[in-house]
């Protein structure tokens, strides 16, 4: 055989064997890095989830989904979420967060803040039942509520205490159980009357009126307006920053929340 030719075929032998070597050594550090990185990731999706919930929360593992860019991380004794492989964003009950230094912000739930003002912007404060503190106001809450309702009832028993801190409590009238309802003639009355706070108050307190259902009353429109804010039961609280608080929540609670404690 011609010696170059020969040099030629034995180079072939020598890269053919060096092929595979080569292309496993490749993956061996593919997989190694991918590893390292589903650590990583377990690690700090441990961190941000602790922070988030107030409380240890232990990660089972940490690895590639099927979407580019996505992982999976699964939950010790918890569900199954989707994070960014840098963990910078993850999806918790359907909500898009974003990780920051002290957990996580829930970013559809700012979205949803958001709307909610502007749907709370839309209603004129003449439709609504106001209890306005003496003195200057510091904020205030928007409450759907109903008369029949025992939370509602007891919430109401600590307006004085939210209008002594400078709370301004403004009411929407949330019938339960629908527009026939005797829970919404009621709140009616109450907004069919001249003195609306007390009428308020006296049906909250069970004193018997007679029935007053004027034309126009906002009672339909404020219970629509509700299940579109995804009110499904009262006490249903709004912040002035939008966030929504179901169901009661002690005057201090709410006064901390507000941070006028």
């Amino acid at each position: 055989m011609n010696p170059n030719a020969k040099a030629s075929a034995q180079r072939g032998v020598i890269g053919y064997l060096r092929g595979p070597a080569t292309w496993l050594s490749a993956s061996v550090l593919l997989v190694s890095s991918m590893i390292v990185s589903a650590e990583n990731l377990r690690e700090q999706m441990t961190t941000t989830l602790s922070d988030f919930a107030g409380q240890p929360i232990d990660i089972e593992y940490a690895r590639p989904s099927p979407a580019p860019g996505i992982s999976e991380v699964q939950i010790e004794n918890g569900p199954l979420i989707y994070a960014t492989d840098d963990g910078a964003y993850f999806f918790l009950n359907g909500d898009l967060h974003q990780a920051n230094a002290t957990g996580a912000v829930n970013l559809t739930e700012t979205r949803r803040a958001e709307a909610r003002q502007q749907q709370l912007a839309a209603v004129s404060v003449d439709d609504m039942v106001v209890f306005a503190p003496e003195g200057p106001s510091r904020g205030h809450i928007t409450v759907f509520t109903d008369v029949t309702c025992f939370y509602c009832q007891k919430l109401h028993r600590e307006v004085d205490q939210l209008n002594a801190k400078g709370v301004e409590v403004r009411y929407l009238a949330f019938p339960r159980s629908g527009m026939e309802s005797e829970g919404a003639e009621k709140l009616a009355t109450a907004w069919c009357a001249e003195d609306q706070q007390t009428a308020l108050t006296e049906l909250k307190a069970g004193v018997e009126l007679p029935v007053n259902m004027c034309e126009g009353n906002p009672i339909a429109a404020q219970y629509e307006l509700g299940k579109e804010m995804g009110v499904s039961g009262t006490p249903a609280i709004v912040t002035s920053s939008g966030e929504l608080i179901p169901g009661y929540r002690p005057a201090p609670a709410l006064l901390a929340l507000l941070g006028l404690d």
